[in-house]
């Protein structure tokens, strides 16, 4: 319990040295990292037993060589896809904002420099060494968080594209 308590104050003060717009960032990442956990939990958890339904429909079918019955394949495979790539946008997007906000928090933090430079002058640098934090902090965490997204999206899309192909051969075109 103690661990916790100090590794809620060391988040703590991360966030209170680069600003306000390190929440923004944490939620950013918060969202991806869900998203991203559902993904995996559906292609792992849900989908076998979805392309399961499928195969087991097309394989009940008496007629599989038809233009219609393909046309109903490709329907199949479609609302499958569809299922497949659900928040994917969304994911690749987090990942893009996340150094966009980190950026945004490199410009609060030179406004903060340069309101201290306005008011105190330049011969503190204590003080503006704080808004130089503010400014490189957000940018940093910015970074790291879409670092640690992207290559764990790319894995997912890799992996909802090879389902994709795998649910297409599971469904023999005759």
């Amino acid at each position: 319990m103690i661990y916790l308590m100090e590794l809620w104050e060391s988040i703590r003060d991360f966030l209170g040295t680069g600003g306000d717009v390190l929440y923004i960032v944490m939620g950013t990442l918060f969202l991806m990292w869900a998203l991203m956990v559902e993904r995996f939990w559906f292609l792992t958890g849900v989908f076998p037993k979805v392309k399961q339904d499928i195969i087991t429909k097309w394989n009940a079918r008496e007629d599989t060589t038809s233009w219609y019955a393909h046309k109903i394949r490709d329907a199949w495979i479609s609302e499958a896809a569809e299922k497949l790539d659900a928040r994917i946008f969304l994911i690749k997007t987090c990942v893009a904002l996340c150094p966009l906000i980190g950026l945004l928090g490199t410009v609060t933090g030179m406004i903060a420099v340069f309101e201290t430079m306005a008011t105190q002058g330049t011969g503190n640098p204590r003080l503006m060494a704080s808004g130089i934090s503010m400014a490189t902090i957000p940018t940093m965490a910015g970074m790291v968080a879409a670092l640690s997204g992207m290559f764990f999206a790319t894995r997912l899309e890799a992996r909802v594209k090879r389902a994709k192909n795998k649910l297409i051969d599971s469904l023999p075109h005759h």
